[in-house]
Order: structure tokens, then C-alpha cells, then sequence
């Protein structure tokens, strides 16, 4: 068979492209001296994305991000472009920006709760690798609200409540997760580390309590103990000063007597020998 008029027209077209392309040099290729740096600016090879696209600067990203964050789109398919994006960030451990697009995802408010439990799990994850344990836990009661049974966000409020020393909210988190997995490794190691943790807590709490209350003891009979007396303007009698009685009370008593401006107090233990001997032959008020 005869090739075609249009066939010879193909292959003329092709042998002046090739004949063109060899005599002159290809001019979208990279430069030697800065071919790193122009292979690093191709979206499919970019091991770091810019945090902000600049459309002149990377226009095929931009070009692509447009694609990708297309508002025209279903919320449904927003929400898991984030979420995906999300992912991305975590596994370079960016947890900072993974948040940022864990919300993005959850801002969308697609009518699928499964998603948006998978959303907020995977938040409290970032945050928990943040530090943030507060925000980690209400980000997995969120999920829980809308998918109870979610083993993921069970583990990681588990890990929330023990990070924040919640250890009888962790057992609870823990057996909640092991009636669904009863073989859940990270549970189980979880709840034992859990149930120690809460039983040294509460051996603390009742050595505290003891010695608190041993202390209170102590004070008040040392308080009982203590007497305080004053002398009148003479120095021959004693005035026995009842234990709530203020200072101003005491000052204006009308046998109490300043000296050179200091108010001056007799203060001992009653039971005590010196108290004993010293009171011993004189008179003694009470002061009522």
C-alpha cells in the first residue's frame, strides 16, 4: 500500500522539525551551572513546597493549586484534598501545617461524618505532637461525637488524658476502646500504665492529707500550749491575753501600758518549768 498524500505531509512536517531541532539549540532546558535550582522550581520534583505560591514566580504550581483547591468543587471533595494535604505535612512532620489544613478541611463542612471524624483525629494527632494535649483532647471528643466507635480517636484522647495526668479519665478512655478491640496493644499498655499512675496518685493524695491533718494537729496544740500575758504600768501583776483577742483589742485594754512605743508580751509554753517558776507568787487576770 501506497502511503497517502497526508502521510507524506506528516513526515516532511517531522524531518524539518528534527533538521530544525538540530541545528538549533533546545532552549527550555536546564542551565548546567543552576540545574539544582531549576529542578527544584518543577512542581513533581519540589521536596519543599512554598508556604506562599507566588503565580510568577511558580506558575505551574499555582497553576496546579488552583486545580486542586477549585471552590466549584463538591465541600465532600475539599474537605478531602485538605485532609490529604494534611497527611502530607504530617508525614514530614510540618504538625504546624498540618493543623492549618486539617481545619481548612473541617471549615468545608461536607455532610459526611465520617470524613469529619477523620478530620479532627487527625488534628488531635498534630496537636498532640505539638504539645498542644488540650486542644488534642477536644479535637477527639469532636470525633467521637460524630463517629463514637472510632478506635483512633479512643487512643489518642487515652494518650491526651495521661499527657495531662487525667489518669482515671485515661482507664475510662482505655476500657471504652478495649469493649471494642480487646486486643488493642496500645491500650492495654495504656491502661496499666494508666491504673499505676492513678493508684500512686491516690496513695499521694492520702499521704498528703495525713501529714496536711498531722500539721493542723500539731499547730493546735502548740497553739493551746502558748500563753501570752502583759504587765500593767507597775510590772506587779499579769494580764493573761485569750488567744482571739487581736493586737488592737489588747492595746486598748485599759491596764496596758506602751513603753517607748513597742507594745512588749510575756510568751511562753504553760506546761514549761520557766513559765511555772515565773508565774509562780504573782497575780493573774483574765482578760475577758
Amino acid at each position: 500500500m501506497e502511503p497517502s498524500d497526508q502521510d507524506a505531509a506528516s513526515d516532511d512536517a517531522m524531518d524539518s522539525f528534527l533538521e530544525k531541532f538540530q541545528s538549533q539549540p533546545y532552549r527550555g532546558g536546564f542551565r548546567e551551572d543552576q540545574w539544582e535550582e531549576e529542578f527544584e522550581k518543577v512542581p513533581l520534583f519540589m521536596k519543599n513546597v512554598p508556604s506562599e505560591i507566588d503565580p510568577k514566580e511558580n506558575p505551574d504550581l499555582a497553576c496546579l493549586q488552583s486545580i486542586i483547591f477549585d471552590e466549584e468543587r463538591s465541600p465532600e471533595e475539599q474537605a478531602k484534598t485538605y485532609k490529604d494535604e494534611g497527611n502530607d505535612y504530617f508525614k514530614e512532620k510540618d504538625y504546624k501545617k498540618a493543623v492549618i489544613s486539617y481545619t481548612e478541611g473541617l471549615k468545608k463542612k461536607c455532610a459526611d461524618p465520617d470524613l469529619n471524624a477523620i478530620l479532627y483525629t487527625n488534628r488531635a494527632a498534630a496537636q498532640y505532637y505539638l504539645g498542644n494535649f488540650r486542644s488534642a483532647l477536644n479535637d477527639v471528643m469532636a470525633a467521637r461525637k460524630l463517629k463514637p466507635c472510632h478506635l483512633k480517636a479512643i487512643v489518642r484522647g487515652a494518650l491526651c488524658h495521661l499527657e495531662l495526668k487525667h489518669f482515671a479519665e485515661a482507664v475510662n478512655w482505655c476500657d471504652e476502646g478495649l469493649q471494642i478491640d480487646a486486643k488493642e496493644k496500645k491500650l492495654l499498655e495504656m491502661r496499666a500504665k494508666a491504673d499505676k499512675l492513678k493508684r500512686t496518685e491516690q496513695r499521694d493524695t492520702r499521704k498528703a492529707k495525713l501529714k496536711e491533718k498531722k500539721e493542723q494537729n500539731q499547730n493546735k496544740a502548740l497553739l493551746q500550749a502558748v500563753q501570752v500575758y502583759f504587765e500593767d504600768e507597775d510590772g506587779a501583776e499579769l494580764y493573761q491575753v485569750p488567744p482571739k483577742k487581736t493586737l488592737l483589742q489588747v492595746l486598748q485594754h485599759p491596764r496596758y501600758v506602751v513603753k517607748s512605743l513597742t507594745p512588749a508580751f510575756l510568751v511562753c509554753i504553760g506546761s514549761s518549768p520557766f513559765c511555772k517558776n515565773y508565774l509562780q507568787g504573782r497575780k493573774v487576770h483574765q482578760i475577758k
